[in-house]
């Protein structure tokens, strides 16, 4: 029998790590069918929104972003999706973005799909249009060598065009990686473990984690990575970019 009161989860003023074994469960309008369990929010002082969305047979995401974007990335499993004019089914590893004012329906998924989400209210740039509709997916021959390290790759998922206030990426950290210092940054971070086990700093506190946890660290938490195990770790985060660093 285990013991009920014990967890790795831990939730702190400039950091968390939520692990899947304290989930609970939300509901979201228009999201039926479905397991919701949101796992970073302005609840806790975030300033983004981040999700898992577990879909049962029939399961369906019906609605329209206002003031916030979605990325939706596909964990697990196949699901058929329209955004605005646009169609297509996305599998494992696979991805939509949402601008803001469109309309989108998920639907028809294998039982168990399972989708990540970031949202983020949409700061618009004078000069710069609004990001259209994104698709795309993982590809590891477009992750190329972190700071001259071969242990360590990211892939770009959105374009690096200042119309963007968000990017997501997917960081990958073979046997033996590690980041190359103690980050100390503005920009804001959640991510999701896609793969593997880890230890990662936060705020001078140590913590291992692995496939299924998430994590998030507010402005200027520090934090350092390495991998741990017999396999590479993988993560796919958020984080704030391309705007003028004050809140107006």
């Amino acid at each position: 029998m285990e013991i009920s009161a014990l967890t790795r989860s831990v939730v702190k003023r400039n950091h968390a790590v939520i692990s899947p074994d304290g989930y609970v469960n939300s509901n979201v309008p228009g999201w039926t069918n479905c397991t919701v369990n949101v796992i970073i929010n302005e609840q806790m002082g975030a300033r983004l929104c981040q999700t898992i969305v577990t879909l049962r047979e029939g399961g369906r995401l019906e609605g329209k972003t206002i003031a916030s974007q979605i990325f939706f990335y596909v964990v697990e499993g196949q699901i058929e999706v329209s955004v605005a004019s646009e169609q297509k089914t996305l599998s494992k590893n696979q991805f939509v973005y949402v601008p803001i004012d469109k309309e989108y329906l998920f639907q028809n998924p294998t039982e168990g799909t399972q989708l990540l989400t970031f949202h983020k209210v949409y700061e618009p740039l004078e000069s710069y249009a609004v990001p259209g509709v994104f698709f795309g997916e993982k590809d590891d021959s477009k992750a190329p060598i972190f700071m001259n390290d071969e242990a360590l790759r990211i892939q770009e998922l959105l374009p690096n065009e200042l119309g963007f206030d968000m990017a997501v990426n997917i960081f990958t950290y073979d046997l033996g990686g590690h980041l190359p210092m103690v980050e100390t940054h503005i920009m804001e971070h959640g991510l999701l473990y896609l793969q593997g086990q880890a230890v990662y700093m936060l705020d001078h506190e140590w913590y291992p984690v692995k496939k299924g946890d998430s994590i998030w660290m507010a402005p200027y938490c520090q934090q350092w990575a390495t991998t741990m195990g017999k396999e590479p770790s993988v993560y796919i985060y958020y984080k704030n970019v391309n705007r003028f660093p004050t809140v107006v």
